[in-house]
């Protein structure tokens, strides 16, 4: 792991995304509530909760941090067809929350996938990536293709 023990600590803030697009029968499966095990959606927003949580037992190398807030919201999208996930991860501390964002985002989508696998099996995850970042060394970034902030 980076000796983070010189580091400042500051506020610091990381925004991910995703999508899982699907079949359109999946996604007027989801948007009708026709799914065999139930909410992907609700379900997977406290997947990626959880991830978030424990992304340094998933991730080698990663900090323990003790993790001040973590929003993930999953909303269908119909111009996919499927579900994006967003999620917003807040710390005080000495090392960023990039890698918890993601995690909670790849989980989020991996659990809505596992809800959604009986009705359709060519899913796709794709795009993850972190749309913004705040505090640290490095400051503040964001994507400029979607005005996002961290």
């Amino acid at each position: 792991m980076v000796d983070t023990g010189a580091k400042a600590e500051t506020d610091r803030r990381a925004t991910a995304t995703g999508a899982l697009r699907m079949s359109q029968d999946a996604f007027d499966a989801l948007q009708s509530g026709r799914t065999p095990k139930g909410d992907p959606l609700v379900v997977a927003r406290i997947a990626g909760i959880q991830a978030a949580k424990r992304t340094a037992d998933l991730i080698p190398l990663c900090h323990p941090l003790p993790l001040s807030h973590v929003s993930v919201d999953v909303e269908p999208d119909a111009g996919l067809p499927g579900v994006r996930a967003r999620a917003t991860v807040r710390v005080h501390g000495r090392t960023g929350v990039e890698m918890e964002a993601l995690t909670a985002v790849s989980v989020a989508l991996l659990t809505a996938y596992d809800m959604l696998k009986a009705v359709d099996r060519t899913m796709r995850i794709e795009d993850v990536h972190v749309t913004g970042k705040s505090g640290g060394r490095s400051g503040d970034w964001s994507t400029q293709n979607n005005g996002e902030t961290a």
